[in-house]
């Protein structure tokens, strides 16, 4: 389950300033009369009055026990409600009369269909792309509010994502598979499995990263590139699904050891490592070309580092030259006759 904390699914501060009290909470005197109208007890205006403010600051209905008592009480005073009253919360028929009348005073509708509706086709849309829950949530709640739309509960949105995440990757990893061929399935299959000398595995050569840029290194990271390419042209692999979707996927394999993923579907766990391959042969064709850059530059600064002493040195065998030259006998100044 997503945690709400990390959506923009809206809720109530932990924390509401005096200011925000004000500047949400507080009903104008209209409202407080359009509250008596209606309700024949305190609590129940109070309680029709507590239903009204959040939902025209969240769009929402928020449950019972949600409501924070810096809000029942700063509602309570503003409308000069007896000191101890408490909100009676309507149920059945009643609590649906309530809902009814603050929807239509705040204008907006309750179509929950449409809403789920309108929540799964962006959801379905984006999930193409992006693979965090939370962003997919936020997005089908933009969707929602601006179809000026009541916002279905947040455990309903939360199963949704997770729903149509699972069956959109589910695709994009079948996908994947389908356009390798079994060899190139069973070369990256074999990576987790297999031992190299010093006891790790292949899968684990995906994830090395450059050194320092030294000619060996060099060396050993374009024999890395040639061991990658031999895998298989995992652009091709790759091929139709968003640039995101492989950082994130290429991303769970990097977190995850060889163990771990072995537990994974194996139609899973070839896309997953279809995706750390591809980013890894990016990842050391740029490192080789910095490499290259760096390595340029360092023979380029020892140039001219060696350059220097030559010309420093030449100077000092030019200025020692100047200072032994032989200028023969003293030339005599002319006398001028009178």
């Amino acid at each position: 389950m997503t945690s709400i904390e990390r959506t923009a699914y809206p809720r109530f501060k932990r924390l509401i300033t005096a200011h925000e009290l004000h500047l949400f909470f507080a009903p104008t005197r209209e409202e407080a009369a359009w509250a008596a109208e209606r309700m024949d007890s305190d609590g129940h205006q109070l309680a029709l009055l507590l239903a009204l403010k959040p939902y025209q600051r969240m769009g929402r209905f928020p449950k019972p026990d949600e409501y924070p008592e810096t809000v029942i009480d700063f509602v309570r005073r503003t409308v000069e409600l007896p000191a101890g009253t408490l909100p009676s919360y309507a149920t059945g028929r009643t609590a649906e009369r309530q809902r009814t009348e603050v929807r239509q005073r705040v204008g907006t509708k309750y179509q929950q269909a449409r809403a789920r509706q309108i929540a799964e086709a962006a959801i379905r849309k984006e999930a193409a792309a992006k693979n965090r829950p939370a962003d997919l949530i936020n997005i089908a709640l933009e969707k929602v509010v601006a179809a000026g739309l009541e916002l279905p509960a947040f455990s309903t949105f939360d199963t949704m994502t997770s729903t149509i995440r699972t069956e959109v990757n589910a695709s994009i990893c079948r996908g994947i598979q389908d356009r390798m061929s079994a060899a190139q399935r069973a070369g990256l299959l074999r990576l987790p499995d297999e031992r190299d000398s010093d006891g790790t595995t292949p899968y684990n050569r995906l994830k090395q990263t450059a050194q320092a840029p030294t000619w060996s290194h060099f060396k050993r990271l374009f024999t890395h590139l040639e061991w990658l390419d031999k895998l298989g042209d995992t652009a091709v692999w790759v091929d139709g699904v968003a640039a995101p979707k492989v950082t994130d996927f290429a991303g769970e394999a990097d977190a995850a050891d060889a163990s771990e993923l072995r537990d994974y579907a194996v139609i899973k766990r070839v896309a997953l490592l279809a995706c750390l391959a591809h980013k890894a042969r990016m990842r050391v064709r740029d490192d080789l070309a910095t490499m290259l850059c760096k390595r340029v530059a360092m023979k380029i600064k020892k140039a001219k580092e060696e350059l220097e002493e030559i010309l420093l040195a030449e100077r000092e065998i030019v200025e020692a030259l100047i200072g032994e030259r032989p200028w023969g006998p003293a030339v005599q100044p002319l006398a001028l006759s009178t």
